[in-house]
């Protein structure tokens, strides 16, 4: 064993190495990525590695090898879940072979994501186990339990850590080389348990209820699932917890006499038993989770299950936020308001009014400090970011025009800023073709737009064209091909010709795929080359059908930056209309004056077209 100072993304990985992992898929999204990246890094060599075109594709493949015996890890963000959903939602009544851990990051907040979905929820939804983690170091030890778990019973399992365990870094113990496990799988017997029919779901449907039955008992014993009584045994009032909500309530409590404290690591199937050991000896119960009550709901539950009489607060009493991430300090709160009222009712004096005010303040012999107000800054586009030169084609282009614009998931969807303001709706992956085509059946006579990345294109776009070229409708697709996955860490995808076992692969061809679905009009154009980019999107839109337009030109972060532009002030008018239609963050407004920020420039030389005076000079080719 030895020390190293991980990401808790990268323990999470590592862990699954040394549990002996064989196959690692995924579709990239924050906070989950890393996982796959640290794995394809550091993996042993009979370890495949890959990114997947979606989801949905990464946990098929994954269960063909689990069938083999190997252990799988699929990886993935939580709205992932819900386009692995299908495959998973079965896949939980043929069962598995290899033991397999889904991992689903939550992103409370959230921080990067559409929703603040709980995975927690969908385990109970799916039936099936889930692993939450409070620590880096447990994170790391317990992806490999979830294998165990996984192949003991037969059935995949999920794994939930959240954004801040997966991004949280921590000195943690590992495994030495020579201590992975590595076994060899013994590849597939046929058994009629993996062809799914309704006879055989509703038999194992029946399975599976009995079996989270014994779980619930099993999970009661498991080390992780545990009750810290603290000083006092007889304390009347508790804490149950889970995931870094669990970290942020010890921290709370180091200045006090620490309450009772339940963590549960496994929230389905929930512990019943070690529940109702904790909760019999309580009369109020704080219930500290993140997003849904799920914890407080099981407690409920059991509480009027057994007739027992504690009181649980949480999140639908209103005691805990119901919505976003706990932080150490609304945790703090909480757990100082929930200590405070015991001691008002019932007068004790197991915790003095000097501990209460030293917690309430941990800080109280340091003068207070407060930060200066730090400046807004909403995301933007990057400077030569080949993404705001298309925006800017297709806006001029239909200036006048009676369009709409459906935007999807990416770094493309900062087209919604101003000044630019091109994204319309944005939903989920691939729907902004899906949508485009909803309003074009309402609207006839608007001209609609639906923007998509070469990286989504082929994670779950294309079925979208081929719904609109079948059923005849009417819209611009306008592929955004920045040739890599930006917007997660520039990820291979099917487009980019590299594999991530580092392999070059089969380029596919997004021009090739299109002309195969039946699409007629296909028009490829460098976004820079603004003059012709405008005239081939008019042209292009005034034809009736499905037509496509393929932006191609490379992100700033793979491509080399070239001579960044200058203003002429001798030319410069001070017109603004480069800040104003552009919204480049590389072009400031310095004493009242246009100026360039050459740490920012890349040289695209999009502003140069804008500039009606010419007053902008430099700047590379790329046309």
């Amino acid at each position: 064993m030895h020390r190293e100072f991980l990401m808790g993304n990268e323990a999470i990985a590592l862990g699954a190495i040394a549990a002996g992992v064989t196959m690692v898929t995924g579709y990239p999204g924050t906070p989950s990525t890393e996982v796959l990246e640290t794995i394809a890094k550091r993996k042993m060599e009979n370890i495949y590695v890959e990114w997947s075109t979606n989801e949905k594709a990464a946990l098929e493949v994954a269960s063909g090898a689990s069938f083999c015996g190997a252990r799988t890890l699929v990886t993935m963000k939580q709205v992932g879940l819900n386009v692995a959903s299908d495959p998973l939602m079965s896949l939980a009544y043929i069962g598995v072979k290899g033991g397999m851990v889904v991992m689903a990051a939550d992103d409370p907040g959230p921080i990067s994501s559409q929703t603040e979905q709980d995975t927690r929820s969908f385990a109970a939804f799916a039936k099936l186990p889930v692993f939450d983690p409070s620590s880096v170091q447990e994170a790391y030890e317990m992806i490999a339990e979830a294998f165990e778990y996984s192949e003991k019973y037969e059935t995949p399992v999920l794994f939930r850590p959240t954004t801040r365990i997966c991004h949280a870094y921590a000195s943690i113990v590992v495994k030495d080389y020579e201590q992975y496990e590595c076994k060899e799988p013994e590849g597939f017997v046929r058994d009629k348990r993996r062809v799914i029919f309704p006879k055989l779901s509703y038999e194992n449907h029946l399975k599976i209820e009995e079996r989270n039955e014994d779980l619930k008992n099993i999970f009661s014993n498991y080390e992780r699932n545990k009750i810290l009584y603290g000083e006092n045994k007889n304390y009347r009032k508790g804490i149950v917890t889970q995931g870094i909500s669990y970290s942020y309530v010890m921290e709370a409590m180091r200045n006090i006499e620490k309450l009772p404290v339940l963590k549960i690591a496994t929230s389905f199937p929930f512990p019943e038993k070690l529940a109702m050991e904790f909760l019999q000896d309580m009369d109020e119960v704080l219930c500290v989770e993140e997003l849904d009550p799920v914890i407080e709901r099981e407690l409920t539950y059991i509480c009027g299950k057994y007739h027992l009489q504690t009181r649980i607060l949480g999140k639908l009493t209103g005691h805990i936020q119901r919505a976003g991430e706990n932080t150490r300090d609304s945790v703090k709160e909480a757990v100082f308001r929930f200590a405070k009222d015991d001691i008002e009712a019932n007068n004790t004096d197991s915790m003095t009014e000097e501990k209460l005010r030293s917690f309430q303040n941990d800080r109280v012999n340091i003068p207070e400090f407060k930060a200066p107000a730090l400046p807004v800054r909403p995301p933007v586009l990057c400077a030569g970011c080949p993404h705001r030169a298309s925006f800017y084609a297709v806006k001029k282009a239909m200036e006048g025009e009676n369009a709409v614009f459906c935007g999807d998931i990416g770094c493309y969807t900062l087209g919604n800023a101003m000044p630019l303001d091109m994204v319309d709706t944005c939903l989920c992956m691939g729907a902004g073709i899906t949508i485009a085509q909803g309003i074009g059946r309402m609207e006839p006579d608007k001209k609609c737009f639906a923007f998509v990345g070469d990286s989504t294109f082929f994670a779950s776009a294309i079925t979208g064209i081929i719904n609109a070229k079948y059923n005849q409708s009417d819209l611009t697709v306008v592929i955004l091909d920045n040739s890599t996955t930006a917007m997660t860490g520039h990820q291979p995808h099917p487009g980019s010709g590299m594999t991530m076992m580092g392999e070059i692969g089969n380029v596919i061809d997004i021009e090739k795929v299109l002309q195969g679905i039946g699409v007629d009009v296909i028009e490829t154009i460098n976004p820079f080359n603004l003059e012709m980019a405008v005239d081939i999107v008019k042209q292009v839109s005034a034809l009736k059908g499905v037509k496509a337009i393929i932006f191609k030109a490379p992100c700033i972060a793979i491509m080399k930056s070239q001579n960044i532009v200058k203003i002429n002030s001798d030319k410069c008018v001070n017109c603004k209309k480069c800040v104003k239609q552009l919204g480049c963050p590389g072009i400031l407004i310095k004493d009242g004056k246009v100026t360039i920020d050459a740490s920012f420039c890349r040289g695209c030389g999009l502003c140069k077209k804008v500039c009606p005076v010419n007053a902008i000079e430099g700047g590379g080719n790329n046309e």
